[in-house]
């Protein structure tokens, strides 16, 4: 499986992927907003874009897909539930399912509700394991639930999907947020060393080239995998005084999810 991250460089920043295939040279095209960056790739490497994927429906993440198949008649995929609200889907997608990239790439459907009640994300399982993970999951942080979404469906697909994956699943979001995310999790919890650590070097980071984090150092660095840490659940309280004495991780999380919508 071959990859290419395409940073944007626009007012949302948006990364936008390429897995393609290394034997037939056919790609699969994810959230391509910038549909003139990603042919350049294409064209640059060798590759045939013949499938679009859209992790859901928000324009952000949709508003290429036209240009996108007018160059390269690419068939349109996304979850099965956003048939209406993305034009010219071709194939509705549920959990468990398959695409297939030329002869070599097989990736596996997520359903993972909660950044809006019909988003995908995209696993690989190969010899490096990877999700790309749309809005749900960002870098140290988690999609909002403002359009379309729901908080309660983000912590299940936190706790019951994503947090299950490898440890050394690689992640790749669909936006550039990590600095930003970094300063609520110290926020949140002064004493993350980890997070205090590569703050400065985020801070600074070129994102053309940014850092690819694992779901293990995710699971150090994200504030919505920390739920039973002393540090955030103390802070939380000073926000929240009527939290319970030892808060279950789905109000914690919750609580957490407040939080950053107002930060």
């Amino acid at each position: 499986m071959l990859t290419e991250q395409i940073w944007t460089a626009n007012a949302y920043r948006n990364f936008n992927y390429l897995i393609a295939c290394g034997e037939t040279g056919e790609a699969l095209a994810i959230d391509p907003l910038d549909h003139e960056k990603c042919l350049d790739v294409a064209k640059a490497k060798g590759w045939t874009i013949t499938q679009i994927l859209n992790t859901h429906e928000h324009r952000d993440h949709t508003g290429g897909n036209q240009q996108m198949v007018a160059a390269t008649g690419a068939k349109v995929l996304a979850h099965r539930n956003a048939k209406d609200k993305i034009p010219g889907m071709d194939r509705g997608l549920r959990a468990g399912d398959v695409i297939k990239i030329g002869k070599t790439v097989e990736l596996e459907c997520l359903d993972t509700p909660g950044h809006t009640m019909a988003h995908i994300c995209l696993v690989a399982h190969s010899d490096k394991p990877a999700l790309f993970c749309g809005d749900t999951l960002f870098n140290a942080g988690a999609g909002n639930c403002h359009n379309g979404g729901h908080p309660t469906e983000l912590y299940n697909s936190f706790v019951g999907q994503l947090a299950n994956l490898p440890e050394e699943t690689l992640i790749y979001p669909g936006h550039d947020y990590i600095a930003r995310n970094l300063a609520f999790t110290l926020d949140r919890e002064p004493d993350n060393a980890k997070a205090k650590a590569i703050l400065p070097a985020m801070e600074a980071q070129d994102p053309a080239k940014p850092l690819v984090t694992t779901l293990a150092l995710e699971k150090e660095i994200n504030t919505f995998f920390r739920l039973t840490s002393s540090s955030v659940i103390r802070r939380l309280r000073a926000a929240f005084p009527d939290l319970p004495d030892e808060p279950d991780p789905k109000t914690v999380f919750l609580k957490l999810r407040e939080l950053r919508n107002k930060w």
